[in-house]
């Protein structure tokens, strides 16, 4: 992942606890390498795990990483709108809002 994609808090994680952010990183590749998806597609499977646990600031990482391989502000809300009839209208609009209120400007 682009450093510039990463939030503070990671970085923050980084700084003090380096071993454990390489290993996490290290599963995160071996998952991208293992299969037939690409990027764009897990990813937006990633968005839609972060949209289901209410996670505001995972979301956004998602989207952004997503946005970065390609994925249009089109794709991130069908990917979102395709979760509502398994996670629920209003946990699907919340992620939508979170979308919307900082990558709608760009």
């Amino acid at each position: 992942m682009k450093d510039e994609l990463k939030p503070k808090h990671y970085e923050v994680m980084r700084a003090k606890h380096p071993m454990f952010i390489e290993a996490v990183e290290s599963l995160g590749k071996a998952m991208r390498d293992c299969g037939p998806l690409d990027e764009k597609t897990l990813l937006l499977i990633q968005l839609g795990a972060a949209a289901t646990l209410h996670s505001e600031g995972s979301v956004l990482s998602h989207t952004r990483r997503a946005m970065a391989a390609g994925a249009s502000l089109d794709e991130i809300y069908h990917a979102l709108m395709g979760l509502t009839s398994t996670i629920g209208f209003p946990t699907v609009a919340a992620a939508m809002a979170w979308v919307r209120k900082n990558f709608e400007n760009e």
